[in-house]
């Protein structure tokens, strides 16, 4: 059997565990970017991901030799290996940071109940794999890799023969996230030569690109986290066997706060809840629109499990990502009158959104935090100039992120 076959038939066998995730064509999207865009739905699963896929299929190839599943994660693999877990009725046993937020440690034991035992280990997930990886070779246990694994992406190649399906052909362009490649290489794989690809990265986890320049894995050595269905240091060595032949333009990466953006649109103006790593594909259309210009294109929103309580950052993000809040520390003079003389600078469309002393015992200036929120970027250059006119002296922060670390 061909790989195609393979993921046809284990595509055929989760249909006894839950239904197709729907491919929605997207209205608004089709019309700014004069194509047809279909959305597929992963954030629609039983655990609001694609992870179950392949979580299911590497299961269902072990059982009934293997009673016993182990991983190692702190988001969507470790509830897609728990729903798993309980559906087989097999023990599952997940290792997860100390510091994973509980939201995601209650959702893992809901989705899991009796049939999982969660422990948390370790405050970096390398520790927390180790320690996972330790007890299978004392339990005899079975390791579930998130991505790295020939089943676990025959799984994700389902999302592939589904689109197919639904559509009833072949897409003309697929937009894919990537992040340790089990989704993009189970994909690519099923699709083959048949369709254009775009890989999606964020910036601060290029895993795929530097495979691709090394021709090789390479590990990025400063990893961003806050895409985290995506922050992956290195790219599977399995799956980017798979991927060697794409060609270094089909990789993109895209700025953590860019994503927040679309993050705020398609819950605002949609009411699609999608996590960062599920954004990415649709905020790529942007940099793809003469090229999908009249095709039929399938962004994979691959999952939406957003935790409400990250929403402040996302716009905040967003914010500053689209040049309407700024942040600068003002040099302000210790006299009478000169908070006044700075208020009366700000436009009618500026907002003052932080004011804080950042050194209150100053004798001749002080230095104030503040955050200006306007209407429109351009505002903040006339906004700028009347400070240069009036004296006062600043430095816009908005972009160290050294410096934001502390104050923003």
């Amino acid at each position: 059997m061909t790989f195609k076959d393979d993921a046809q038939a284990a595509t055929a066998e989760m249909r006894s565990v839950f239904p197709a995730t729907p491919l929605l064509r997207n209205d608004l999207l089709s019309a700014r970017y004069d194509a047809d865009i279909w959305l597929k739905r992963e954030d629609l699963s039983p655990v609001r991901s694609y992870k179950l896929r392949g979580a299911f299929n590497a299961m269902r190839k072990v059982i009934p030799g293997q009673s016993v599943f182990v991983c190692a994660s702190a988001g969507n693999h470790a509830q897609g290996v728990a729903f798993m877990c309980r559906h087989f009725g097999v023990r599952g046993v997940i290792f997860m940071p100390v510091t994973t937020p509980q939201q995601k440690v209650q959702k893992t034991r809901m989705f899991g109940g009796d049939a999982v035992e969660i422990k948390l280990i370790g405050d970096y997930f390398d520790n927390t794999l180790a320690s996972a990886q330790a007890f299978c070779a004392q339990e005899g246990a079975h390791f579930l890799s998130p991505f790295d694994d020939e089943d676990v992406i025959e799984g994700q190649a389902s999302v592939a023969v589904e689109i197919e399906q639904q559509l009833g052909r072949v897409p003309d362009h697929i937009v894919l996230p990537v992040g340790g490649g089990g989704l993009s290489s189970g994909v690519y794989s099923y699709f083959g030569g048949e369709t254009r690809y775009t890989f999606v990265e964020p910036s601060g986890a290029k895993s795929l690109a530097a495979a691709v320049e090394a021709g090789w894995p390479t590990e990025v050595k400063k990893v961003n986290t806050f895409v985290d269905g995506a922050a992956v240091a290195t790219i599977g060595a399995r799956t980017f066997e798979r991927l060697r032949g794409i060609a270094r333009s089909d990789v993109m990466d895209l700025s953590e706060d860019r994503i927040c953006t679309t993050i705020l649109e398609m819950l605002n103006v949609e009411g699609i809840v999608l996590e960062p790593a599920g954004a990415m594909s649709i905020e790529a259309l942007g940099d793809l629109q003469d090229e999908i210009r009249g095709k039929t294109v399938v962004c994979v929103a691959s999952g939406g499990n957003f935790d409400f309580e990250r929403l402040p950052e996302v716009k905040e993000r967003a914010l500053r990502y689209t040049g309407i809040k700024k942040y600068f520390i003002l040099r302000l003079p210790q006299r009478p009158g000169a908070l006044k003389d700075f208020l009366s600078l700000l436009g009618p469309d500026d907002d003052i959104a932080r004011f804080e002393y950042l050194k209150k015992s100053a004798r001749n200036f002080g230095s104030v935090l503040i955050g200006i929120e306007t209407s429109a970027p351009e505002n903040f250059t006339d906004f700028f100039a009347r400070l240069d006119a009036g004296g006062f002296a600043y430095t816009d922060i908005t972009n160290n992120e050294t410096v934001a670390q502390f104050v923003i």
